[in-house]
């Protein structure tokens, strides 16, 4: 009994001598913890400030701000983990290793990351704008980090990767402002071409939705085996496009119609 009594105070000796050597690691190295999740918000909102003043685009500022958070995190870990006297050289090297073969497994994702970066850098479109890529014509909703969110005319929502939409051709529609529509309406020979250009023309004119500048053309496309083809090209504004689209072509019909002008079958290029 009396040895149990002394080997459990030895061990309580030793177990205090341990903890008040110890204890100036431990406490420096929580201040560190407590003192650099601190910084880490403070310095995230000071640069997400910073971001937002100077007029980035809100995803490349939420792209960065990740980034740099999760930068932050790593290293402070580190650090608190070299204070309390753990070894980092073998930790650092599996974390090396882990990343390697998480890359290897992931590279089309990484692919896509990459074009999400390159997205965001050079801006080929943003949120809101109508774009052609990958067989789609759609609306952008959002720019993922690795696939790009769109809505198409039809209420459909697409998906796209982005390592594909930035190694493929965009064709960005809302860029401009502004946006031409292409239509061609054919004649037969027997019509008076002057007539017919002139009624072609006062349609674009009367629609207030077409605009003054640049301003409407109508001009002779085509000469075919069997009519005249007529270029007719109004420009609109991107929300006003699809409707002086339908009504250029709605509107054209009725008025050759009412002029005796015979509407031939014609092709329509959007």
């Amino acid at each position: 009994m009396d040895i149990n009594s002394n080997q459990l105070s030895n061990y309580a000796t030793r177990f205090i001598d341990v903890l008040l050597d110890y204890s100036p690691k431990l406490i420096s190295a929580f201040l560190i913890l407590f003192v650099g999740i601190y910084a880490i918000r403070l310095i995230n909102k000071i640069i997400t400030k910073v971001m937002i003043q100077r007029n980035l685009d809100p995803t490349l500022t939420k792209f960065l701000s990740d980034i740099l958070i999760w930068g932050l995190r790593i290293l402070l870990f580190v650090t608190f983990i070299s204070k309390l006297g753990i070894e980092t050289s073998s930790f650092v090297a599996i974390l090396g290793a882990m990343g390697l073969a998480v890359g290897l497994s992931l590279q089309g994702s990484l692919s896509n990351f990459a074009g999400g970066m390159l997205i965001i850098v050079f801006k080929p479109f943003k949120v809101g704008d109508t774009i052609e890529a990958q067989g789609v014509i759609a609306t952008v909703i959002e720019i993922q980090i690795f696939v790009t969110k769109m809505t198409t005319a039809n209420n459909q929502t697409v998906f796209v990767p982005n390592g594909a939409l930035s190694n493929g051709t965009i064709i960005n529609y809302s860029m401009q402002g502004e946006r031409r529509a292409d239509l061609t309406f054919a004649v037969s020979y027997d019509s008076d071409i002057k007539k017919a250009k002139d009624i072609l023309l006062e349609v674009l004119t009367k629609n207030p939705k077409v605009l003054k500048k640049p301003a409407p053309e109508v001009f002779v496309k085509n000469l075919t085996a069997s009519s005249v083809e007529f270029a007719v090209r109004p420009w609109a504004k991107n929300v006003n496009y699809g409707a002086v689209f339908s009504e250029t072509l709605e509107n054209c019909k009725i008025a050759l119609d009412e002029a005796g002008i015979a509407v031939q079958p014609y092709t329509i290029q959007k």
